[in-house]
C-alpha cells in the first residue's frame, strides 16, 4: 500500500496539538535538567531554554485558543481560592522551623 501526502499530513488542529504536546514535554525535560544541574553555567542555560520553551508553549496555546481548538472555561473564584490555600499550606509545611518563626 502506497501512502500519499494527504494520508500522512496532519490537519491544522492536530499539527498545533502535536507542537503543543512537544513543547510541554520539553518544558518537563528542561525543568528536570534544571533541578538536577549542579553547575551555575549549565543551570543558567537550562533556565534560559526553559523560559524560551515556555514562551513557545504559551504562543501555541494562544493560537489554538484563538482558533477554538483549546477551550478553557473561566476559573471560578472559589476554585482559585481553594487552590491558593492548598499551595499556601504546602509551602508552609516545607518551611524549616526557623523560617516559620520569621527569623
Amino acid at each position: 500500500m502506497k501512502l500519499t501526502k494527504s494520508d500522512t499530513s496532519l490537519c491544522e488542529k492536530d499539527a498545533l496539538q502535536d507542537m503543543l504536546d512537544s513543547e510541554k514535554s520539553l518544558m518537563s525535560l528542561y525543568a528536570t535538567a534544571l533541578y538536577e544541574g549542579s553547575g551555575k553555567n549549565v543551570r543558567k542555560s537550562f533556565t534560559d531554554n526553559l523560559m524560551g520553551v515556555a514562551e513557545n508553549q504559551y504562543t501555541l496555546f494562544q493560537q489554538m485558543s484563538a482558533r477554538g481548538y483549546y477551550e478553557t472555561p473561566p476559573a471560578k473564584k472559589d476554585m482559585i481560592d481553594k487552590t491558593n490555600d492548598m499551595f499556601k499550606k504546602q509551602q508552609s509545611s516545607l518551611k524549616t522551623p526557623k523560617q516559620a518563626a520569621g527569623k
